[in-house]
């Protein structure tokens, strides 16, 4: 595709929903500065749902003796960890959390690696049932 032609060139399109879009309305958190220093290359967003349940969960009591930081951190390395393995353009891992009681839960985490407003790769982290 040439600068003046595009895929959808030849197209009305009808409705956009950017990623910066998404990061100004909160429906994806931009963790990239964390991700860069966990050795990451790409810019990473997490799901507001993933933010709000597991990384900031409802309950400050139910941080325990995970700061909000070390849960940040932890999910980032074991991405990377993940990542290293695989192949694809996406994957599943799992993430324990101090929960309740602390006890750990163990989350099912899925990443997306694809492209970004302009084209340039970009990761989602976000819970299994999300798009």
């Amino acid at each position: 595709m040439t600068e003046n032609h595009s895929l959808f060139s030849d197209y009305d399109v009808v409705y956009t929903y950017t990623r910066a879009q998404a990061i100004a309305d909160g429906a994806l958190v931009d963790v990239t500065r964390t991700a860069r220093a966990a050795g990451l290359r790409f810019p990473v967003a997490l799901t507001a749902e993933l933010w709000n349940s597991f990384i900031i969960p409802p309950r400050e009591s139910e941080l325990n003796c995970m700061s909000i930081d070390g849960r940040l951190w932890t999910t980032l390395y074991l991405f990377r960890c993940a990542a290293a393995e695989c192949e694809s353009d996406m994957l599943c891992f799992d993430v324990p959390y101090v929960m309740k009681g602390r006890a750990q839960t163990l989350v099912k985490l899925k990443a997306v690696c694809g492209p970004g407003d302009s084209g340039e790769p970009v990761i989602t982290i976000m819970l299994p049932y999300e798009d």
